[in-house]
């Protein structure tokens, strides 16, 4: 069966991204008011999941359309790529709770702000996809988005090496290390995103 609307694509695209930040937004909340409950855990998982129906959904839709608004390899990395952002949020709300980390530092806020400020900007991007004649703001979202992966880079750094002046527990250094490089990628995952969405529209100029 085809798919007579290519514009199925785009409004998964949009789905998925809605998601991101639902998921980044409920992330940065958590980790500000310091509120890692397993319950919470779960909710966030419930992101994932669907963020996973959606690229499964997207295969599927590919799967069924003989003619895409662009290439076909380029949609499926686009939803595994997108689907690899909730699912590090995921993994981090989890590490949290295994951890037993009940109070994020504040290098954590800080880097979950960086997060939530990443997918927003991201969700921008993606929606310029539907037409290459906003190219001027596809271009100053990814800009923005490139700031805010350099940004996570700092608080990355300055975090570990704050870890590794002030903390005595080489348990917690481990675990907090991995947490904060866990939010970091997190941001080069947004990059990621962003920088294929800017492809897709160069090459379908």
């Amino acid at each position: 069966m085809l798919l007579p609307k290519e514009d199925k694509f785009f409004d998964l695209f949009d789905r998925q991204a809605e998601n991101l930040v639902h998921a980044s937004e409920f992330y940065r909340k958590c980790i500000s008011e310091s509120t890692i409950t397993p319950e919470n855990v779960r909710e966030m998982h419930e992101f994932e999941h669907y963020g996973d129906e959606l690229t499964h959904t997207i295969i599927n839709t590919l799967n069924e359309t003989f003619i895409t608004p662009f290439d076909r390899e380029d949609i499926l990395s686009l939803a595994n790529r997108m689907d690899d952002i909730v699912d590090n949020l995921y993994l981090l709300m989890n590490r949290f709770h295994l951890y037993s980390i009940s109070k994020p530092t504040e290098y954590s806020k800080k880097l979950a702000d960086t997060i939530d400020h990443s997918t927003r900007a991201l969700q921008k991007t993606v929606a310029t996809l539907r037409s290459n004649k906003h190219m001027k703001d596809t271009y100053r979202h990814c800009v923005e988005i490139n700031r805010l992966e350099n940004e996570g880079d700092v608080l990355r750094d300055e975090a570990i090496s704050n870890l590794f002046a002030n903390e005595k527990d080489p348990i917690v250094v481990i675990k907090q290390k991995e947490l904060y490089e866990i939010a970091e990628s997190t941001t080069d995952f947004c990059e990621h995103v962003a920088n294929l969405v800017e492809s897709i529209l160069v090459k379908n100029n």
